[in-house]
Order: structure tokens, then sequence, then C-alpha cells
């Protein structure tokens, strides 16, 4: 990072990246990433993602339909990714596949119809938000999943989120007592916290505030992660591109840009630039400038700038679930770090690949039984620990997990907020009255 911890980098050095099919070539055909994968343990209808990510990849032609489906089944976790010693981009080149499949109008109407809908979580937001106790009274109905299951294919079991009753931004452009600062950071909030978990958001910028910074909460949009899964790269890119424009001037003013939701910043660094192939110098300077928020506040507490005195004890054993793509960011585990600094927390670590949501991958009727399969072992040690709440980064991870075993699931920022003496709200709240 920059001399101080919140400047951002101006002078990004330009090098020459490789398209992801490329890297395909650097497979030595060691199959650990079959043996790593989550999906390919627990269905023969993925048969790993050797098979069909670079194997496969070297006879994809763009101008010809693809024989092979089965790279559909692959729910991009990137595990495959992080255990390859030789740096193939599998997850990567599984999407690209899976958007030439889209693209190329394989894919049944009803799948479609329903594809294009879950990955619009801005949409959904803006139209169900405004109405959360109808929207949520439909959507979580015997009624609702019905006919979601019967008119879309969403599995009836999918772990739906509930609308939040404000919109985070809202919130956040109307109050009064906002710190006001020359330490400035740019929040990305992403659609989780914009209209399902507006608390997230909170949490957050009471974190940053409470060391000293002013929080900036632009205009922003979707992080595209969802369409990218899908296979809508076009639409994807324009969300990517409207994110650039909204938030590069920042950037350029020397503020970083910091976001609670892992798999957004994971999507703003590497997922949308790699898969979309968009490298331009503001889309540089966005990737090099955006930080999980775990991330930034260890890059404050080496540099003895975080505020570590006087934190509220917690005296709780919680398990905490470190999810795929928040170990994709290649960071070690700044939550831990961060999370071990309030007295008498326990923090019990899961060693489960996944929980097999996937983003939207769970809420498909024909993949939620995988879906369920991979996560057992997880739900498993959740309710083994016994804790009154459970601890996840992800938002999908939370949702899914709290579905599964009927634990309420907070994100690691809240039980910072909280010891730092803010009020908390939802989960975490009934724990700590």
């Amino acid at each position: 990072m920059a001399n101080n911890i919140w400047q951002a980098q101006l002078n990004i050095e330009a090098h020459t990246l490789k398209p992801v099919e490329l890297t395909l070539d650097h497979c030595i055909k060691c199959n650990i990433c079959v043996t790593a994968c989550p999906v390919t343990a627990v269905t023969d209808l993925f048969p790993g993602p050797k098979y069909v990510g670079p194997q496969a990849g070297r006879f994809r032609h763009q101008g010809q339909p693809s024989p092979d489906h089965s790279v559909d089944y692959c729910n991009g976790c990137r595990v495959c990714n992080m255990v390859c010693p030789t740096g193939v981009k599998i997850a990567e080149i599984n999407g690209r596949a899976r958007a030439h499949i889209v693209q190329s109008g394989q894919v049944p109407l009803r799948r479609k119809l329903r594809n294009n809908l879950i990955a619009r979580p801005e949409l959904m937001g803006k139209f169900g938000q405004p109405l959360a106790p109808i929207a949520n009274g439909l959507l979580h109905s015997g009624f609702g999943r019905f006919f979601a299951k019967l008119l879309l294919d969403i599995a009836p079991n999918a772990p739906l989120p509930r609308f939040s009753g404000e919109r985070f931004s809202r919130w956040a452009h109307k109050r009064r007592d906002a710190v006001r600062s020359d330490r400035k950071v740019v929040y990305f909030h992403g659609c989780s916290t914009e209209y399902f978990e507006a608390r997230v958001g909170k949490a957050a910028v009471q974190v940053l505030e409470a060391n000293g910074f002013e929080v900036i909460v632009p205009s922003q949009n979707c992080c595209g992660l969802p369409l990218l899964s899908n296979g809508e790269f076009a639409a994807a890119q324009a969300y990517h591109e409207s994110n650039i424009r909204h938030m590069v001037d920042y950037v350029k003013q020397g503020y970083v840009i910091v976001g609670t939701s892992t798999s957004c910043t994971l999507t703003l660094k590497e997922e949308a630039p790699e898969m979309l192939a968009y490298h331009t110098p503001d889309a540089r300077l966005l990737t090099a400038n955006t930080f999980d928020i775990h991330e930034f506040l260890v890059h404050l507490l080496d540099a003895g700038e975080l505020k570590t005195d006087g934190l509220r004890p917690m005296p709780l054993t919680l398990a905490y679930h470190p999810p795929c793509q928040y170990r994709a960011h290649r960071l070690g585990r700044p939550s831990t770090e961060i999370m071990a600094l309030i007295p008498e927390l326990t923090i019990i670590e899961s060693q489960a690949a996944c929980c097999g949501v996937g983003g939207t991958y769970g809420y498909k009727a024909e993949k939620y039984d995988i879906t369920m399969a991979v996560g057992k072992p997880l739900f498993d040690f959740v309710q083994q620990v016994h804790g009154p709440i459970a601890v996840c980064d992800s938002e999908t991870c939370r949702w899914n997990i709290a579905a599964a075993t009927g634990v309420p699931l907070v994100h690691p920022i809240e039980l910072l907020a909280a010891a730092y003496g803010y009020e908390p709200e939802g989960p975490l709240a009934e724990v700590m009255t």
C-alpha cells in the first residue's frame, strides 16, 4: 500500500496479462484439483475441474456449440485455483465456457428466465425492499416457494434472504452524526448490505469511524458476480464499467475502497477484470486499491493505527467459516486476526472446504441437493460447536448455513463494532441482551 495505510496507490505498473484460456497450457494433469473439488466429491454429474476446465478447453471452439454441459455444475468456489501448483485459472476457464453455452442459446427457456432473475439482486432489491413486509411474506411462504419452483425451477428450500426495512445507502446519507475527517475511505457495500443486511454496513461504518475515518458511500451498482456466474458477460461488464465510473475518481483523489462482501471485493479485484479481459488503466487503479474490510483493518493493526483499547468482552464460543471467496483473496485469515482482539471471545474455525451454495448455484432446483451434500460437513461442524450464533464473511454462505442448521449467522465486522461499544442489531443483539 501507499505510505499511509489509507492512501491509494496511483502509480500502477502496467504488465502483460495472459488470457485465462491460455493458462490451461500450464496444466500438468496432477489431478490435485479433482481431489480437492468439493462438488466432484459428492456427484458424478461434475467430472472434475481438470476434465471440464483445461482438458476440455483444448477442444472448445468459439464458433461451435458445446457438446458437454457438465461444466455448468462447477459452483465457482475456486478451490481448484487455490490448490493448482502451476497457476491454471480453472474456475475462470469454466466460467467462460459456461458463458459460451449461455450466449449460444443452449439453456432451456425456464432456466434462462430463472438465471436472468437470480443473477440480478440489485433489480430484485429495488422492487422488493420498498415492499419488504409483503415481499418477505410472499417469498418465504409455502405458496410463494411452490410457484417459484413451478414457474422458475427455484429450489423450494433455497436459502432466500429477507429484505431489510431500510436501504443501507439511505441510512448512510441521512445521518447527521457522521464523522468528518481528512482520513477518508470509500465503502463498497454491495447488494446484500444495500437491500438485505443493512446492519452489516452500519457496523462497517461504525468500525471505520471509530478509527477516525470519514466513510464515503458513493453511487454504485452490483459488482456483477452473479451475472458472471450465470454466463451473462455483457451485462456484467456494463455493471463493472459503471462501478469504475462511480469510484475511480475517489481513487484518483487518494482514497482506497473497502468492502464487506468478500465476493464483491474479489470481483472488483480479480473476477471481473480476468473473466471479462477488462484491463483499462482505470480498471487497474480500481483493482489495486480495493480491499476487504478485514484486510484493511489488519494493515491498520500492523501499522499500529487500529483502535484496540477498551474493547468490550464477549464471553462467547462461536463457529467461524472462512468462505471460499474469502480464501481466494489469498490474504491468510485477517478476520480471525481481528476477532482474536476481542476479550473472552473464542472462535473455532471450520476446516470445511465449502458451504456448497456457490452464490446463485444453490438456489437452482437441479443443484440444490449437491449444495446440501457439499455443505454437510460444515453444517455438522456449526451444530457441534453449539454456539448461539455463528460467523461468516460471505452473505450467501451466511444465508445457506443458517437455513441448513437453524443457527443465525453474523458478519465478523458486527462483532468488532459491538466490541467498540455500538449497539448491535439482528442475531448479535439477541445474544448480547
